[in-house]
């Protein structure tokens, strides 16, 4: 068995072309999605990413407001400029780029966001939400892993879905979405006690973890579709997965590569949760008129 590969960077390039419309018809009512990203620091990974979101938006129409502050900051005067980007009404949608010094309490900062622009699904209110399977605005990598199911025609009801990884990011919000989509979900940690023996349960298994080639062919049950969402950049300088492609593609029906799996669908879903967050701020400060938003199944 060779595992057909999901080509994230494709699903990508259709969500973005939906969003695109969508940000021409705010546009037209006289809306401009606006996004906010806030570096804190001079973390070098973080800038880059930081550059692809802000092209990201260019590319669609929407506005960008890139906010760049230095690793010693207090974390008052951190929280009263997400104050005041909260009460800005050019700004849809805030980001505060991860990782952030250690000398801030990231559960403050998330929380001084206003739930309606946090666009990375990470204000209580929107996990609250999530949780009880009402979502607002979700994590950007769990959605769109499920966009890449939906698209693949990969049903998760009925299916035995593994997740590596706990993270409040990718690996909790994950589990929840795939058990509101009928899925039996296992969650394992750094805890966990012999990874494989539940990785071979697994009909779905996503590995969320940050640690090179953890997951091996022989790890992997027969016909498995495997979401590789780690991104772990080596010696030599290429970047790798959490899975080892060579040996896991012989054993899985579908695997995603790394890069061009996951990645370039957590840069299009944050485009998505922009617009759908000034879709419902037009909804609710003008009352405007809007058609429903475009089926991004």
């Amino acid at each position: 068995m060779t595992a057909k590969i999901i080509d994230g960077r494709a699903v990508a390039a259709q969500v973005r072309a939906r969003v695109k419309e969508r940000v021409a018809r705010l546009r037209r009512a006289g809306v401009v999605p606006g996004l906010a990203v806030i570096l804190v620091g001079d973390d070098a990974a973080s800038r880059v990413y930081v550059g692809t979101k802000v092209r990201a938006c260019r590319e669609v129409g929407i506005f960008s407001r890139r906010i760049e502050l230095p690793a010693c900051i207090p974390e008052a005067e951190l929280i009263r400029t997400l104050e005041g980007l909260n009460q800005d009404p050019a700004v849809h949608g805030i980001l505060v780029q991860l990782p952030l010094p250690p000398t801030l309490d990231a559960h403050r900062v998330f929380e001084a966001v206003a739930a309606e622009k946090d666009v990375d699904g990470l204000h209580l209110r929107n996990v609250g939400l999530l949780s009880i399977g009402r979502w607002g605005l979700a994590p950007c990598t769990p959605a769109g892993i499920l966009r890449l199911l939906a698209h693949e025609g990969i049903s998760c009801r009925g299916q035995h879905a593994v997740v590596v990884g706990a993270s409040n990011l990718v690996g909790k919000p994950l589990a929840l979405m795939l058990l509101q989509e009928g899925a039996t979900v296992t969650v394992c940690n750094s805890k966990t006690r012999d990874l494989p023996r539940h990785t071979r349960l697994a009909d779905l298994l996503i590995v969320a973890v940050g640690k090179p080639g953890l997951v091996t062919g022989n790890m992997v049950k027969p016909g498995a579709v495997v979401i590789d969402v780690g991104i772990n950049r080596l010696p030599d300088g290429r970047l790798t997965g959490d899975v080892d492609f060579a040996t896991v593609a012989q054993h899985a029906s579908r695997i995603t590569p790394v890069p061009g799996g996951v990645g370039p669908m957590t840069v299009a879903m944050l485009l998505e949760n922009t617009v759908i967050a000034a879709e419902h701020q037009a909804r609710t400060s003008r009352s405007m008129l809007l058609a429903d938003p475009i089926d991004a199944a």
